[in-house]
């Protein structure tokens, strides 16, 4: 016995060793899949979807109120007190007579029921309140699903540039280092000086932090990314996919009617005020009287045993009229909380609608900041490219310095950076004003 599970126990430790020890598979992400992965992974968004069945499960709480309540319980007395009666003696000189009287019965069973007939519309303005409510959740899970998919593409687009920066400074490096064997070759052959060797020595040196550095901030990227879509932070992933300009030019009118048709906030806010406004109904309802039928069945005996003359059995039935007199004050107060409600949920509205403005109009403003500023790059990178080579031929010919090749060398490398920087300020504005429109990702 102590042999099997010896061996099971090898078995298992190798499985759970072969398991753990395997490589996992590469993850190929596009910009489709990486906002798919987030609206089905992400956990701030599951637990935002979930709200909707809580607030399912309230309708269905308010809607309980309609039908009839049925109880039933079951009593057993463990000990009592039983009531003494003293009856005077009818004999001259005797003390009186007592006689101990028990009046409950041991074992009691009943069965009761209850059902609202007028209850001055709680109920009704109860269940209005859970489906406003539900309504309200569900355009707060299409804010949350907006949300998500704007820091999904966001994480997704600054990994492609984090990778381009890479790029660009691989670039850098390998001019550096090209531009330092042109100079150690004219070195050698008399044709540059100490200073020029060492210079260009320096340059290479000087820029292989900077790659370091941009392949660490890719890292970071990806694992801002996968902590985003719910992977695990040891998943491989590979980033498919570029940023590219694709011209749009928008109509302002038409975005800001958009985004106070979509925007979900709004929506919500309408939402809660009919909440607020079933709530006053609610308070007012509670000073109102209310009509309910009752009803019992029930059984006692002395003792239990299934003889049946043992148990008696008796009913009753209930129209039960409840008129509230004096509750001290409480209803006003709650019929004050909800106006106050009401106002309040108008000024938030007024205040929502003025920040979904500035949002649309910030978000055109960005993309055409980005827009201007990605065409003047583009020509600063083909003038720098130029410059470049350029400063190359003159150093060769001895007509410059290797400090001119190495400003060329690091204006090239500004303008590339600052190009990438303005395309990935372009589609991070294209998303912002997607969001600030209220458009999904299905629009």
């Amino acid at each position: 016995m102590k042999k099997t599970k010896s061996i099971l126990l090898g078995i298992l430790l190798i499985f759970c060793v072969v398991k753990y020890s395997l490589p996992q598979e590469k993850i190929t992400l596009t910009l489709e899949k990486t906002v798919r992965l987030a609206l089905s992974q992400n956990p701030y968004h599951l637990a935002a979807e979930e709200r909707i069945e809580t607030a399912k499960a309230q309708v269905r709480e308010a809607a309980a109120g309609f039908f009839p309540a049925l109880n039933a319980q079951a009593l057993q007395t463990l000990d009592e007190k039983l009531f003494v009666l003293e009856f005077p003696s009818f004999i001259p000189g005797q003390p009186p007579q007592r006689v101990s009287m028990d009046f409950t019965k041991d074992y009691q069973f009943s069965l009761s029921f209850s059902l609202p007939i007028f209850t001055g519309g709680r109920l009704t303005s109860g269940f209005k309140q859970a489906k406003y409510n539900l309504l309200s959740t569900e355009q707060a899970v299409k804010q949350s699903q907006h949300t998500t998919v704007f820091n999904a593409k966001a994480a997704f687009y600054g990994c492609l540039l984090t990778k381009s920066f890479v790029k660009v400074a691989e670039e850098a490096v390998e001019v550096a280092e090209k531009h330092y064997k042109n100079v150690k070759s004219l070195f050698e052959v008399g044709m540059a000086s100490k200073f020029d060797l060492l210079r260009s020595e320096v340059e290479v040196a000087n820029l292989k932090p900077q790659l370091i550095k941009a392949r660490n901030n890719l890292k970071i990227a990806e694992l801002r990314l996968k902590m985003l879509l719910g992977l695990d932070l040891s998943q491989p992933v590979e980033i498919k996919g570029d940023i590219t300009y694709e011209p749009f030019e928008p109509d302002q009118e038409e975005c800001l009617i958009k985004a106070l048709q979509n925007r979900p906030e709004i929506s919500q806010l309408k939402y809660q005020k009919q909440m607020a406004g079933e709530m006053l109904k609610l308070a007012r309802a509670s000073s109102l009287p209310s009509l309910a039928l009752a009803g019992a069945y029930n059984f006692w005996a002395d003792q239990f045993n299934f003889n049946k003359d043992a148990w008696q059995n008796y009913y009753v039935v209930n129209l039960v009229f409840t008129i509230p007199i004096f509750n001290g004050f409480s209803t006003s107060a709650r019929v004050a909380q909800s106006k106050a409600m009401i106002r309040e949920l108008g000024f938030t509205k007024r205040g929502l609608v003025d920040m979904v403005k500035f949002e649309v109009r910030q978000a055109l403003l960005k993309l055409n900041e980005a827009k201007e500023s990605l065409l003047s790059q583009g020509k600063n990178v083909e003038q720098a490219q130029e410059s470049l080579r350029i400063a190359e031929l003159n150093f060769s010919e001895g007509m410059a310095t290797t400090l001119d090749v190495s400003s060329v060398q690091a204006a090239l490398t500004m303008a590339k950076t600052n190009y990438l920087q303005a395309l990935y300020d372009y589609v991070i504005s294209l998303a912002q004003l997607e969001k600030a429109m209220g458009v999904g990702w299905n629009d």
